[in-house]
């Protein structure tokens, strides 16, 4: 056990509380969520940032050491990568987002260039026992996930918002709805369900004005799968459901087909019976139609509402109306209607009055 200064404390591991100085062991476990003490071996000119703890981005370069986290990752743009069966301090692993994720990368799309290498010095410990100095190694959370918790979430409505795929516009269009909710009087809290662990989008959210926000990297899970989806947004629903907020606002992120476990969220009965509507994100007319077609023959679900590329002019709003039979508003151009369209919807009163906003 050593003490390491580090440059850089990645927002994966914000609920380890570490400092700039950290104690490291050369033991490493291999597993979801431990954080890791890394040295930076290459520049970059693009991709090459990091969100901090703080919720800041900073630039990264060659030399600066880091800790992140270790974890897996399956993106449709960016990189790909797994934890690896082992690690010894010297190893040399990848940096997967910007959020601090570390593990081996398997591919990488060409727009995002070669991830920066890492140079293993060892295992960030923390220090839970009080008085004694017994080091465990830091893991990602404030707390660990049940998996086998019920839902039990109080009837608040409850927006969700799901996308063909990755970079769909949902979380600009989560924040929109949230503004027009909050100019309304309507207090909304809002979480991200599944995805790879980055605070970005939900402080988005915070500063679109919803009170109180939740990402899944909270309950210790670094990268949602199929596995975890599910009881993770049980948990995330009951804990904002018992604030009493007016309305629920929370993205899946990643696609209808993507690996991080939306499907499987929205094949459970209990969840659905909870959604009081849906958002679909579209890049384009024809992923609508197929979104649409998979929300409705796969769950069972009738989306409230298309947003996102597919409606960025005209052109595209009317076909989406005319040809799809779903109303559809664009989330960076009409905001304001998209959100009081679902205000309607969910048929919530005004807590004041509406504010007017230049469309």
């Amino acid at each position: 056990m050593r003490t390491v200064v580090v440059d850089k404390i990645a927002s994966v591991t914000q609920a380890c509380g570490l400092a700039h100085e950290v104690r490291v062991s050369s033991d490493i476990p291999c597993e979801e969520g431990v954080a890791l003490v890394v040295e930076i071996l290459n520049n970059k000119s693009t991709y090459n940032t990091l969100e901090l703890a703080s919720g800041r981005m900073a630039k990264v370069a060659r030399g600066d050491v880091v800790v992140g986290a270790l974890g897996h990752r399956k993106a449709l743009f960016g990189y790909s990568g797994h934890i690896p069966a082992s690690l010894a301090p010297g190893d040399v692993i990848q940096m997967l987002n910007i959020g601090g994720v570390l593990g081996v990368c398997d591919s990488a799309t060409p727009d995002k260039g070669k991830p920066f290498d890492c140079r293993v010095i060892g295992t960030a410990l923390t220090f839970p026992y009080l008085g004694e100095r017994i080091g465990v190694p830091a893991r990602v959370g404030y707390k660990p996930l049940d998996y086998g918790t019920r839902l039990e979430a109080r009837p608040v409505p409850v927006v969700a918002l799901a996308g063909t795929c990755m970079e769909a516009g949902k979380t600009a269009a989560a924040a929109a709805i949230i503004a027009r909710m909050r100019h309304r009087g309507l207090v909304v809290d809002a979480f991200k369900a599944t995805g790879v662990s980055l605070r970005r989008d939900i402080l988005a959210f915070e500063d679109a004005g919803a009170r109180r926000t939740m990402i899944f990297t909270d309950l210790g899970v670094v990268t949602t799968t199929e596995k975890c989806g599910p009881a993770l947004t049980r948990t995330m629903l009951n804990e904002m459901s018992a604030g009493a907020p007016d309305v629920i606002v929370f993205e899946l992120g990643d696609g209808l087909l993507g690996t991080y476990g939306v499907q499987s969220i929205l094949m459970e009965p209990d969840i659905r019976a909870a959604l009081t509507a849906v958002v679909l994100s579209a890049n384009d007319p024809v992923a609508a139609w197929g979104g649409i077609k998979l929300l409705r023959e796969r769950f069972g679900i009738e989306p409230a509402v298309v947003t996102g590329p597919a409606t960025d002019n005209q052109v595209g709003v009317e076909l989406i109306r005319d040809q799809l039979g779903v109303a559809a508003f664009n989330a960076i151009s009409h905001p304001a209607a998209l959100g009081d369209h679902l205000v309607e919807k969910l048929g919530l009163r005004n807590v004041a009055a509406p504010r007017a906003v230049a469309e």
